[in-house]
């Protein structure tokens, strides 16, 4: 597969495609500053059924035009890249309401990398061992809004989940839950934060594992007990 990004890290789609529907295919978008990765990754999915990689960037800044252009499916987004940088270009991919959903693909696995894209809306965390298999699915799943987690993310964030420490809510996970004992549905509160509603879900049960709770009403009841979100 040609590489369809330009050296100075503009965006290219590769095609006519004007990002419509296309048959169930999942639409993908490759955004990573890294000539050589994107063409990797695009080779990893060229032979699979149903997938369809319909454009390249080399920034975040590039992406969030390439997306808003071509409305693709899933964009498939590096975190530490130039202009802007994965976390950032991901909360703007989804406030401009483009149906992208995004699946972060890197190599850092540490909890602050891994919250920071949580928090902007990303809906999955893969590092870039993964197989072709479990890429491939990872954005199936993806396209459908499931949350996605490598398994040694995954493992990080119940790890932290079960330190005995202090408990403390995010900010994103405190207006979830703020929105929460507002009455809200997780779509709501989706369309409300700009977020997709499996990451809603995704805060929710960190909250939940946080609290020691089952249900969300008893996550507000013992947040409010605690002071951990004001009325």
């Amino acid at each position: 597969m040609n590489d369809r990004t330009p050296n100075d890290g503009s965006a290219n789609d590769g095609s006519a495609n004007d990002g419509s529907a296309n048959g169930g295919t999942v639409r993908v978008i490759l955004v990573d500053d890294h000539t050589v990765m994107r063409a990797g990754v695009a080779a990893l999915l060229a032979g699979e059924p149903g997938i369809e990689i319909v454009g390249e960037a080399g920034d975040g800044r590039a992406a969030v035009g390439l997306a808003e252009r071509l409305r693709p499916d899933v964009a498939l987004v590096d975190l530490r890249m130039p202009v802007l940088d994965g976390v950032s270009a991901t909360t703007e991919i989804l406030a401009r309401r483009t149906g992208t959903r995004v699946l972060i693909l890197t190599t850092y696995d540490t909890d602050e990398e891994i919250e920071r894209a949580v928090e902007a809306g990303a809906v999955g965390y893969l590092l870039k061992d993964a197989t072709r298999e479990q890429l491939a699915d990872a954005v199936r799943a993806a396209a459908r809004g499931e949350t996605v987690l490598a398994p040694r993310v995954a493992q990080r964030l119940v790890a932290r989940m079960r330190q005995p420490v202090p408990v403390a809510l995010t900010a994103r996970e405190a207006e979830v839950l703020n929105a929460v004992a507002d009455g809200l549905s997780n779509a709501e509160i989706g369309r409300r934060l700009v977020i997709a509603e499996a990451t809603v879900k995704t805060h929710l049960l960190r909250v939940f594992a946080k609290l020691d709770v089952g249900d969300r009403t008893r996550a507000v009841v013992v947040a409010m007990e605690r002071g951990l979100i004001k009325r």
